[in-house]
């Protein structure tokens, strides 16, 4: 089998790497500052459109800007974004990826405050996240389903 991998500026394009899946994969690297959830929300968006994913714009970009906020202020670290596009289903899958092992919490935020509501908000929109921890810290991803291969339970299906 082969797997072809193409690089350009943050991107790696990858195809046919297993045995009938193909996808393709793109990362950027990110200083722990103030603009990185700009930085990661720029690069998401740019890479769906590069993809014609555009579908997933408004959902991703929204969840990796909560993801990389949360990094930068309670990790302090350095952040990899990488976003993931697997099978034919078109999954997309993106990862944020911090030097903290210390996994984040989903609390009660108060009604007055400004923030607190990044994980509560990935719960809500994505279609599955986790938090996974490696010897570099942690990586919490999300995932979101094209929404027009869902498949519709109907009472005749079901």
């Amino acid at each position: 089998m082969v797997c072809q991998t193409t690089r350009m500026r943050t991107t790696t394009m990858v195809s046919a790497c297993e045995e009938g899946v193909s996808g393709i994969r793109a990362q950027i690297h990110l200083a722990p500052a103030a603009t990185s959830a700009r930085q990661a929300r720029r690069f998401v968006t740019d890479t769906l459109a590069q993809w014609g994913d555009e579908r997933f714009v408004d959902a991703a970009s929204l969840l990796v800007s909560e993801l990389v906020t949360n990094a930068v202020l309670h990790a302090r670290s350095e952040v990899d974004v990488v976003v993931d596009r697997v099978g034919i289903h078109a999954v997309l899958r993106i990862e944020v990826h911090d030097g903290s092992a210390r996994a984040p919490l989903m609390g009660g935020f108060d009604t007055e405050a400004v923030s607190g509501r990044g994980l509560a908000l990935v719960e809500a929109i994505s279609d599955r996240w986790g938090v996974e921890s490696d010897d570099a810290g942690k990586r919490v991803w999300f995932e979101l389903e094209n929404p027009f291969d869902r498949r519709v339970e109907t009472p005749q299906s079901a």
